[in-house]
């Protein structure tokens, strides 16, 4: 079973090396490489899951066709054969797993919707009552649905973790009609993505969207309604109150928490039953949602 970590058959400026992409700059556009790197807890592991990146790259590439009369994007193709500047050459390693995209100026902000209680909002929620400062009602359990869709921004931290902000530092870090049209935007895509996982068998719980400009126009960028950007459950399993069955992840971040790793670096290495089982995971969320399996 073949894995990609590293992209260094492309011999072209590397612009951004995330924990999971490659980003190369082609002049006015970009190469996004999807590795099949893994990260947990903000640590990259040295193993990676086998299809992880193809799973990613063609789940986002879905949902930007799905949502483009929604928000528009920056993809100008997935198909490698129409890439510049000799890159066809790679087709072979490159296809699944790579998009050629516009550059876009981008919002220093992580936008982020909650559908139900899960996650560093449940944890506010105990202490505080409260998700990101909003005041909530009394009595809800860890899972259950919010009685709207809630925007919670974060920054966009280059290292380390994000910082959940509220929508007046938002206002005052971008400013309000900015501020305004990405939580217009944001509520827009996960109820229309919500709706449609519905339909598939599975609740979108929660997500993140990075939105930028191309010549003043709100578009969408990098990766979105993945598992490693949304939390996904299953609709048949689903039971507030305790943790759901998810379509993520998860599963490896619970093995982790069952050893003694400290969550700093170096990461643990990771058994080949955990590797194949989030591999499944993955490609389970991909064949769900899209009703194909992977190629």
């Amino acid at each position: 079973m073949t894995t990609q970590r590293n992209t260094d058959y492309i011999d072209l400026p590397l612009l951004i090396k995330g924990k999971v992409r490659d980003v190369y700059d082609l002049g006015d556009s970009m190469l996004m490489i999807v590795t099949d790197r893994i990260s947990a807890f903000d640590v990259v592991f040295e193993e990676c899951i086998p299809d992880k990146g193809k799973v990613l790259n063609s789940i986002s590439a879905f949902w930007f066709d799905y949502t483009k009369a929604i928000v528009n994007n920056h993809v100008i193709s997935t198909d490698p054969s129409e890439y510049p500047m000799g890159l066809d050459k790679h087709a072979d390693k490159l296809r699944g797993r790579s998009m050629w995209v516009k550059k876009a100026k981008m919002f220093p902000a992580e936008c982020i919707v909650r559908g139900h209680l899960e996650g560093s909002a449940l944890k506010e929620y105990k202490a505080s009552g409260t998700i990101n400062g909003v005041e909530m009602p009394s009595g809800l359990r860890q899972g259950d649905r919010l009685p709207e869709p809630l925007f919670s921004p974060s920054t966009k931290a280059d290292e380390g973790h994000d910082i959940n902000i509220t929508m007046s530092e938002l206002e005052d870090l971008i400013g309000k009609e900015d501020a305004n049209r990405l939580k217009d935007a944001s509520i827009s895509l996960y109820q229309a993505g919500a709706a449609y996982a519905l339909e598939k068998g599975l609740i979108l719980a929660d997500t993140k969207f990075e939105f930028g400009t191309i010549n003043g126009e709100l578009i969408i960028a990098d990766e979105m309604l993945t598992p490693d950007s949304s939390r996904f459950w299953d609709l048949s399993d689903y039971e507030p109150g305790r943790p759901q069955k998810s379509f993520d992840k998860q599963y490896l971040r619970e093995w982790l928490e069952s050893t003694d790793w400290d969550k700093t670096y170096p990461a643990p290495s990771l058994p080949e039953d955990v590797i194949l089982k989030t591999s499944e995971k993955y490609k389970e969320a991909y064949s769900l949602l899209t009703g194909k399996a992977l190629q």
